[in-house]
């Protein structure tokens, strides 16, 4: 089974939602749609669900063209970052809902109903309805549709964007437990890197309605095509400055410089840009850390085990995060340091270079 986006483009009212953009997506992993608010995720899901009309190109199913087939004869499932269940009916009737609009027996419904509540835990609240449950059970309930329908597709949009802190990490380890297996192309649309490193699979970056880079998940992590795909797959944002390279030596506009080594050595000497992770750059000098940076912090966070400052070297703001609580003071100068071993060399039109 594979989804086929050939030359597919959205445009409401003169507006540009998704530019012409091609994409094959396939069974056994999770495809994952990340990238900011207003990226055109959504836009992309609706598209491939027959939600919204395509304003050009086509849309493909397992070889076959669906592009003006409705979303019931596409055989699909969408799952919401909101609980969207019927609320007049128990939680049986929600996940079975489907199959009895598809006219599917007594017997075998109650099969599947059974088989999708054990899956995510929701036998003995089959006979609640959606408000006595919590938000965690809701969004299960409404995953246990998608499962029981057995789908050709399932498209999750943002489906634990709503849930607590504890609840969003449960679900996201048996997310790909519980669709391995059933044939289906499985869409995930997250705003948040770390999550779909967590799911793994593939990646389809997006920004402003296209997709910048799309493959195997880990790779696009360790290799951007291009500034952008970068930025998109950065949280904190990653930290970006201006260049100049002379030999083998870079230099920022403040002064500091550094030997650059392996590919970046070899570039042609001119103006680059230097983009490093936050998690590159610490406030502790670390045995590879050659390069010392000194900047006024702006803002300070502590968010679990780990620390971060967003401070300001020149004209450009920078940010790290490190494991540990550091004493940062705000409006004060503080040295951080990093390895450029670690950073990405892109040429001013953002292609990756080195």
């Amino acid at each position: 089974m594979t989804i086929e986006l050939k030359q597919a483009s959205k445009v409401t009212r003169g507006i540009t939602h998704i530019k012409p953009t091609s994409l094959v997506l396939e069974t056994g992993h999770f495809n994952v749609l990340l990238g900011q608010t207003g990226a055109g995720k959504t836009s992309l899901i609706k598209l491939m669900a027959g939600l919204d009309p395509l304003a050009s190109g086509e849309v493909w199913m397992d070889g076959q063209d669906v592009s003006r087939l409705s979303t019931q004869k596409r055989n699909i499932s969408l799952v919401h970052q909101f609980f969207v269940n019927y609320p007049q009916m128990t939680v049986y009737d929600n996940i079975a809902s489907p199959l009895r609009v598809a006219g599917m027996a007594k017997s075998e419904i109650q099969g599947r109903v059974e088989e999708a509540a054990d899956i995510l835990q929701l036998r003995p609240m089959l006979k609640r309805r959606p408000q006595e449950l919590s938000g965690g059970q809701q969004q299960r309930c409404a995953l246990a549709r998608a499962i029981a329908k057995e789908s050709r597709a399932v498209f999750l949009d943002e489906p634990l964007a709503n849930l607590d802190y504890k609840l969003r990490e449960e679900l996201r380890e048996q997310l790909p437990e519980l669709f391995a297996g059933r044939g289906a192309v499985v869409v995930y649309a997250t705003s948040e890197p770390e999550e779909a490193l967590l799911l793994g699979g593939r990646t389809a970056l997006m920004d402003d309605g296209r997709v910048t880079q799309f493959g195997p998940t880990a790779e696009i992590y360790r290799k951007p095509d291009n500034l952008t795909a970068a930025r998109v797959f950065s949280d904190p944002p990653i930290n970006a400055a201006a260049i100049t390279k002379t030999g083998t030596v870079a230099r920022l506009p403040n002064g500091v410089e550094w030997t650059l080594t392996g590919a970046a050595a070899s570039l042609a000497d001119g103006s680059y840009t230097v983009a490093i992770r936050p998690h590159h750059v610490s406030p502790v000098q670390g045995p590879s850390d050659r390069v010392a940076l000194n900047g006024t912090v702006l803002v300070t966070e502590l968010s679990g085990s780990e620390s971060s400052a967003h401070f300001q070297m020149g004209d450009d703001g920078w940010v790290s995060l490190a494991h540990g609580v550091h004493p940062y003071e705000v409006g004060a100068d503080h040295a951080f340091f990093m390895n450029p071993d670690n950073a990405f060399y892109f040429a001013p039109d953002g292609r990756l270079v080195a």
